[in-house]
């Protein structure tokens, strides 16, 4: 069968409220969310693997709130809007981070910005930091987990995923998935992709045979 080059084009998550998976492992977050703006605390940690959906909660906080939304390696200097911040745990941790997060803790907590969000992929109370005072400000944050391996968070992700690239798969291809690769975001994410890539590669559809192919290939591997 003749072969041709899959196009690289983008795909757009759909990240409304409405789209994020709900369940057991990370409801409490969501209750949280969609509470504001009536937080009991003006600052939160949404904590959990790259793929977790913590960039989906915040999108969907945004809308609600106009906040700003910045990665820890671009900290602002003041703000008085709601901001969130993405990926704390994966910048380095300097003086002069530390020094900003804290700056905006100290904001927060007397109500400019009016709320802080915080992301990682590990709880705040493992976060490196080079300042002791921040570290026991992390250590006391009202914190979220969005993660736990079960299998309706896992085949909703999966079902999200194929829908994402307007793909539709049977509850057996998922079950499939489910047990065949890490139950991870990370691995069902390049799963998924390698599947879309496949199918446009070889022309076909996407059907259980194409995805059994594929993961029967990846357990020869």
């Amino acid at each position: 069968m003749a072969r041709q080059l899959p196009l690289p084009l983008e795909t757009r998550p759909a990240l409304a409220r409405g789209d994020f998976i709900v369940a057991p492992a990370n409801e409490t977050a969501v209750h949280f969310i969609d509470r504001w703006p009536n937080w009991p605390a003006p600052i939160a940690a949404l904590h959990g693997p790259q793929g977790s959906g913590k960039s989906h909660l915040v999108e969907a906080w945004s809308l609600k709130s106009d906040a700003q939304i910045f990665r820890a390696t671009s900290l602002p200097v003041a703000a008085t809007a709601p901001i969130a911040i993405e990926d704390v745990d994966q910048a380095p941790a300097t003086e002069e981070r530390d020094r900003a997060l804290l700056a905006l803790l100290d904001g927060a907590a007397s109500g400019e910005p009016r709320a802080l969000l915080l992301t990682a992929r590990k709880p705040p109370t493992e976060w490196q930091t080079t300042i002791g005072d921040l570290a026991s400000r992390l250590a006391a944050l009202l914190a979220f987990p969005l993660w736990a391996p079960d299998d309706n968070l896992l085949g909703g992700l999966a079902h999200k995923l194929f829908a994402d690239r307007q793909l539709r798969v049977s509850k057996t291809s998922v079950a499939r998935i489910l047990k065949k690769l890490e139950r991870t975001p990370a691995a069902i994410h390049a799963f998924v992709a390698e599947a879309d890539a496949k199918a446009l590669a070889e022309r076909r559809s996407m059907s259980e045979r194409l995805i059994s192919e594929l993961l029967d290939t990846r357990q020869d591997a």
